[in-house]
């Protein structure tokens, strides 16, 4: 775990009466301080309000629901002679298997003190091994896409009745992508909105994310974090005029330039990747393709590569 942000509070860890293994993991991974959004909704929600936030990726939220989760876990434990497989105590949604993976590698992190499992249910990975895991090991946090998620719920290898604490993170993303309907059955086999505490957290607030936020929480408090502009004080943008004929001699001979090291290209739709490609690497780019129709182990293989330069340009989707 990183810290998503750069940008600091005044308020530390150390102030917020955090069991030690608890603080002892945010240690470990360096923090010290709290981010904005650490330090507007960690106040509210170590006291099991229930929350909406708005903020965006880079502002430190996936800590601050995961320590308000980890914490209750410890101040409220439950006797393993009451618990059971397949019965999570915390749940953390997410619309993509990408975010899931990186909040459970989170999750992981912030438990390495404190003994809790986590379990990751996401689509494009090993069916039969994440059945495994919920039908045989006491879980403490699942993370979830919408999708696998149904699919384990109908066939009753997960139950969420027994849930103290449900965290819906990217709540637009959820929207934009059609999972709602997902989600809604999820919800409705959760404990009731009374007895949880519901933590959601989304980019962007239009009337429709806000009449489910308040069709699933409680007098939920509402915090709003503006995001940084930093990273956009950094990045040069330039648009170049080009016909379509043009469009490739244009792209390569800007790949080919010593200062571009790595690349991504992204294009609307698959075949357009798949074409782009394959014309980059006939002039002699070293390029991978990076789109959802990729098996999963595959697209981590890629981004190995990419991080270890033995790949220059990614040619992607919005995955």
């Amino acid at each position: 775990m990183t810290s998503e942000t750069t940008h600091t509070s005044e308020l530390r860890f150390s102030e917020l009466n955090l069991d030690k293994r608890l603080l002892d993991a945010i240690s470990k991974i360096g923090f010290e301080y709290c981010t904005p959004i650490q330090a507007e909704t960690l106040p509210w929600t170590l006291a099991c309000e229930d929350l909406i936030g708005q903020a965006q990726t880079g502002t430190g939220k996936t800590a601050a629901f995961l320590i308000t989760a980890i914490q209750s876990l410890l101040e409220t434990p439950v006797p393993a002679k009451d618990r059971y497989a397949s019965e999570p105590r915390v749940l953390a949604l997410a619309p993509t298997r990408e975010l899931a993976m990186q909040i459970a590698k989170d999750a992981e992190q912030l438990c390495h003190f404190t003994g809790h499992n986590v379990v990751t249910v996401v689509g494009g990975m090993n069916y039969d091994k994440q059945r495994e895991q919920l039908q045989n090991e006491i879980v403490d946090v699942l993370v979830a896409t919408p999708g696998r998620l149904i699919d384990f719920l109908g066939s009753q290898d997960v139950f969420l009745d027994q849930l103290d604490i449900l965290i819906l993170d990217e709540a637009d993303r959820m929207l934009d992508m059609g999972f709602i309907p997902d989600v809604k059955r999820i919800i409705r086999k959760c404990t009731p909105k009374d007895d949880r505490q519901t933590l959601l957290f989304s980019a962007t607030f239009n009337q429709d994310v806000l009449n489910l936020a308040s069709m699933w929480t409680r007098n939920a408090e509402f915090v709003e974090i503006e995001p940084e502009q930093k990273t956009a004080e950094r990045v040069q943008q330039t648009v170049y005029l080009v016909s379509d004929d043009d469009k490739l001699q244009v792209l390569t001979n800007y790949l080919k330039r010593p200062e571009v090291e790595k690349a991504i290209v992204f294009a609307n739709r698959r075949d357009q990747c798949r074409d782009l490609e394959e014309d980059l690497k006939n002039q002699g780019v070293k390029v991978a393709l990076m789109s959802g129709e990729i098996a999963q182990n595959k697209r981590l293989k890629t981004l190995d590569q990419f991080k270890k330069g033995d790949i220059q340009v990614l040619v992607a989707t919005d995955v």
